[in-house]
């Protein structure tokens, strides 16, 4: 039966009998890939366990995506998930990447102080290498010339847009607005870095240039907009809105959302998928190289025990 089908059939079901509401679930997870010209979706792989944040290599042979703290690689036509050895990090959380020129990866690891800091290894794995010296530090970008990370990070109490060289060194601030910058990501051509803000009281998404300046909104509307990632030939950006019924600075997992897709030329907006998920579904660049698909994470609700 199609998981997608079967989520709303047990969604029904559920509320539609009163006196078996009482009951324990647990969350499945699905990796997939959906066509951004026919909008039909693929599974790739699907599980019992939590799964986020799926990488698409620059060969486009393969699909990486972390799991309980662990990093996975997985044929993007599906099979057996393989372990990535992270050496010590066994903390990897949802913002992880590979290098334009697909031999490097940087993740994001909390094992070493608690804090989430930015690590560089070699695609096949390896001992991590420290990258930031401060954290919170969450990476989400990479210039295309592979010298420069943007990523999210806390200091002082506010969450802006930072850049550090790859090799390692002094960080860049970029926006200095108050409440919540996140999930930079870099145009193709370098030109710009795309993110998100909650600046105008709801997320929404914006660019600017990558020295920081000349930031301008791209969305506006009432939902709340998260990561946006540039597609591989410059035309389009990807990203997922939350509704109204979530804070504009949250981006909780187990929520009804959009995938969303904006012609860059047009700016004509259209949804891609309706689906379970949130946190960990697209957080990070997922884009196929010839800019014809896209790889995310869905999740779905399986009951387990009925109290009556």
């Amino acid at each position: 039966m199609n998981n997608r089908f079967l989520y709303g059939f047990i969604f029904i079901w559920m509320f539609a009998i009163p006196e078996l509401i009482a009951q324990e679930t647990e969350v499945e997870s699905t990796l997939e890939i959906i066509n951004i010209s026919s909008f039909e979706r693929d599974t790739v792989y699907h599980t019992q366990d939590h799964i986020e944040a799926p990488n698409w290599s620059p060969d486009g042979k393969t699909l990486i995506y972390n799991s309980n703290g662990l990093l996975y690689k997985i044929p993007v036509e599906g099979g057996q998930p393989e372990l990535i050895p992270t050496g010590f990090a066994k903390k990897v959380n949802n913002d992880h990447g590979i290098s334009p020129d697909g031999t490097q990866l940087v993740i994001s690891d909390n094992t070493e102080t608690g804090k989430s800091m930015i690590y560089s290894l070699p695609i096949s794995g390896g001992v991590p290498k420290n990258i930031t010296s401060v954290g919170p530090s969450y990476w989400h970008g990479w210039s295309p010339d592979g010298k420069t990370l943007a990523y999210c990070a806390e200091r002082n109490g506010n969450y802006d847009i930072y850049t550090i060289p790859f090799e390692g060194g002094k960080e860049t601030r970029l926006t200095t607005s108050e409440g919540l910058d996140d999930g930079p990501d870099y145009s193709p051509d370098g030109k710009y870095i795309y993110f998100n803000s909650v600046r105008t009281g709801t997320m929404q998404i914006w660019r600017m240039k990558p020295d920081g300046s000349v930031q301008e909104q791209i969305t506006t509307d009432e939902y709340h907009d998260w990561f946006a990632h540039p597609s591989p030939d410059g035309k389009w950006i990807v990203y997922i809105s939350f509704g109204t019924d979530v804070p504009a600075d949250k981006h909780p997992q187990n929520k009804d959302v959009m995938l969303r897709l904006m012609n860059l030329e047009t700016k004509k907006v259209a949804v891609m998928a309706k689906l379970f998920g949130g946190q960990g579904t697209i957080n990070v660049p997922s884009w196929s190289p010839d800019s014809k698909k896209v790889a995310f994470v869905s999740l779905q609700l399986k009951i387990t025990k009925i109290n009556k």
